[in-house]
């Protein structure tokens, strides 16, 4: 068995518009393929409304980009075959993935829809070499699911996730630290993960145009320009280091989340932490209804040019209070905002169990068990006389962003 971590990462190639066509494909093989062509899914081609979700090869030859209205798309190519998303289609087709995936290791992370982490380290050993067990698994996904893949072999997520970023589509590649100077280290500092228009902006104007100069500067100067934090973990990815392990994400419905997407970008600080109350607000409340309490708190969020984040924290003890939610989503975004500009919000809360179940907290202080009571009495009082009831003094101003209780309607029906 191998002692060395080893990891892959699995990237669907133009995944909704890869779907789209298998599932068409499927449904009448006679049926045009819509990646051989000019294509995107998104958005309406009648009314030119909506924006391009994903594109095909053909497509990205014209200069179409993902995030880009239809409109601008259709003035690049006048001929572009734009079809509606279908997300129910593509939920299933990334469950089919996640139960393909599943027979190569029991550690599976699912990143996002169309990506995931799997820790291979200890299952290695029962299928052949790195590279031709990942070529296995690409090769399984094109005849039995009818898409393509690229896969990333590393010694950690963040070098896995570089890796199959590499050449598209449909190919795998290896990122090993001895391969770090040649294959990484040349690219634009803009391909590192977690580094955004905004710090790429920074960086650029103090000379770090490469990853490779950005692992060769000193992390002093980068706090300064960035934060302490961010400094120093966007420091350690350009070296290579990354030491969060493959961890199993909670199905949807074993855990309470919110999201919303905002009118307009949010660059800053104390406007994303109003945004984050909204959230926690409905997250709280509806714990608190199913008599439930979470013991890790996660912030997502998604930036101008689609790219999606998220940043987690275990707690000291389980909670259903908002304030406690609340708190803890602003000090994650605090951590590893970048202060690109935002398009979407999220918090989200798993690990829950039952209240009932719950041990008394000894520490707890009576501010603490004072604001229990209060967040309580509150869901009480709009339970009885409705959400609007009772708002908090900072949501009464009249050009707020977002309701003092974010997607209410939704998230706090009875």
């Amino acid at each position: 068995m191998s002692t060395e971590p080893l990891i892959f990462h699995i990237d669907v190639n133009s995944a909704f518009l890869s779907w789209e066509s298998a599932d068409r494909l499927r449904q009448n093989p006679e049926d045009l393929d819509l990646r051989t062509i000019a294509s995107a899914v998104g958005g309406d081609a009648q009314s030119r409304h909506g924006i391009v979700l994903a594109k095909s090869t053909p497509a990205k030859e014209y200069g179409i980009t993902t995030g880009e209205p239809i409109a601008q798309a259709l003035r690049k190519c006048p001929g572009l075959t734009v079809v509606p998303a279908r997300f129910d289609i593509y939920l299933e087709y990334s469950r089919r993935l996640m139960e393909l995936l599943s027979d190569y290791t029991p550690d599976i992370e699912q990143f996002s829809i169309d990506e995931a982490f799997l820790d291979m380290t200890s299952t290695i050993h029962l299928f052949g070499s790195p590279l031709d067990t990942a070529n296995l698994i690409r090769e399984r996904v094109w005849q039995e699911l009818k898409f393509t893949v690229n896969i990333g072999i590393a010694p950690n997520k963040l070098l896995a996730k570089m890796a199959s970023d590499f050449k598209k589509p449909n190919l795998c590649h290896t990122l090993f630290a001895h391969e770090i100077k040649t294959k990484m280290w040349p690219l634009p500092i803009g391909e590192l993960f977690f580094v955004g228009h905004s710090a790429r902006q920074k960086m650029e104007s103090i000379g770090i145009h490469t990853i490779g100069q950005l692992a060769a500067c000193d992390v002093k100067y980068l706090k300064h320009l960035l934060g302490e934090k961010y400094a120093v973990l966007i420091h350690d990815y350009a070296c290579g280091i990354d030491s969060s392990p493959v961890a199993h994400r909670e199905p949807a419905n074993k855990g309470y989340g919110n999201s919303t997407t905002l009118s307009k970008d949010v660059e800053d600080m104390e406007t994303a932490r109003y945004i984050l109350l909204s959230l926690s607000e409905t997250v709280g409340a509806r714990l608190r209804r199913d008599h439930v309490m979470c013991d890790c708190v996660c912030v997502e969020i998604k930036d101008w040019d689609f790219h999606t984040q998220s940043h987690q924290t275990t707690l000291n003890s389980p909670t259903d209070s908002t304030s406690v939610i609340y708190e803890h989503a602003c000090r994650l975004l605090e951590e590893f905002w970048d202060r690109t500009p935002l398009r979407l919000l999220g918090v989200r809360t798993t690990k829950i169990s039952d209240e009932g179940y719950m041990q008394m907290n000894l520490f707890e202080s009576e501010q603490s068990r004072k604001m229990k009571e209060m967040e309580k009495a509150v869901d009480h009082i709009r339970s009885k006389f409705g959400t609007d009831s009772v708002k908090r003094a900072s949501f009464l101003q009249k050009d707020r962003m977002v309701d003092h209780a974010a997607g209410k309607e939704k998230h706090m029906r009875e």
